[in-house]
């Protein structure tokens, strides 16, 4: 078995892209319209190539879920976040917030702990944990 991806819900695909591309460094792997459903999947990630399949990496992907006629969603409570290793958490909070990211939680070591962490929303408000190894 492996892990094969996380799925978010977005309201706005483009900037959905555009943020884990632009702002996270991720490349667009895959994408693909469903027109019968009305939604299109795009996926993200560090792979170096494109895949031919959502089930073709190598690595853990984000699924980005766009529902054509829905334009808002309710994140509940039971999600917490995603979590993506940096080399410098100081820096990439930088670099994120000059790009137009939001930084919610700056780089800084964890509460009762050592290692630094820092935590940035996405468009549509998911939470990203930095962690910077020690």
């Amino acid at each position: 078995m492996k892990l094969l991806h996380t799925m978010f819900r977005v309201a706005d695909l483009d900037a959905s892209i555009r943020f884990y591309t632009e702002v996270m460094g991720m490349r667009l792997l895959y994408k693909q319209e469903f027109t019968g459903g009305r939604f299109t999947l795009a996926f993200v990630g560090y792979e170096d190539g494109e895949i031919k399949s959502p089930t073709d990496t190598s690595t853990a992907v984000i699924e980005l879920t766009w529902n054509w006629d829905t334009s808002e969603y309710s994140h509940g409570d039971a999600f917490g976040h995603i979590a993506i290793e940096v080399e410098d958490a100081y820096e990439t909070c930088r670099r994120i917030r000059d790009l137009g990211g939001n930084v919610i939680r700056d780089a800084g070591p964890m509460q009762h702990g050592t290692t630094v962490i820092a935590f940035v929303e996405d468009p549509d408000g998911y939470k990203i944990e930095l962690v910077q190894p020690s």
